[in-house]
């Protein structure tokens, strides 16, 4: 098993995370400014076994968060597409792949990795492109 590294705190990680994927919610495309704020949201659920660790969250603003709830990525994804909003479904790709990359380098989560790979599997029968995954 691989070395696990220190993670930053929450703040910290929620900077980084703005830093890494611009500033606007990864659901409905919101800038943040004013009333709405970022959060930070895990994709992989932490019900789901998720961990706390940069590759596995997203900034998302606080009604998106809250309303998603523990409902899968993917199904989040079709319900914001259902209701007109501009999902940043490449985000979520990217996402999704250095999470899986990160699991296979450092090790564990063994509840997260089935949960996981079946997101990957619904995104890309969606047609969508991941980085690193062969469609």
């Amino acid at each position: 098993m691989g070395e696990v590294s220190a993670q930053p705190d929450r703040a910290a990680r929620l900077l980084l995370i703005l830093e890494r994927d611009g500033s606007t919610c990864i659901w409905c495309g919101r800038p943040f400014a004013g009333q709405v704020r970022p959060t930070t949201e895990h994709v992989v659920p932490r019900v789901k076994g998720g961990p706390s660790w940069l590759e596995n969250e997203v900034a998302a603003c606080g009604r998106c968060n809250g309303e998603r709830g523990h409902r899968s990525p993917v199904e989040w994804l079709e319900e914001c597409q259902r209701r007109g909003w501009p999902v940043d479904v490449d985000r979520l790709g990217r996402v999704l792949t250095a999470l899986s990359a990160a699991i296979a380098r450092l090790g564990g989560q063994r509840r997260a990795r089935p949960y996981l790979d079946a997101q990957v599997r619904r995104l890309l029968r969606r047609g969508a492109t991941l980085p690193g995954v062969p469609a």
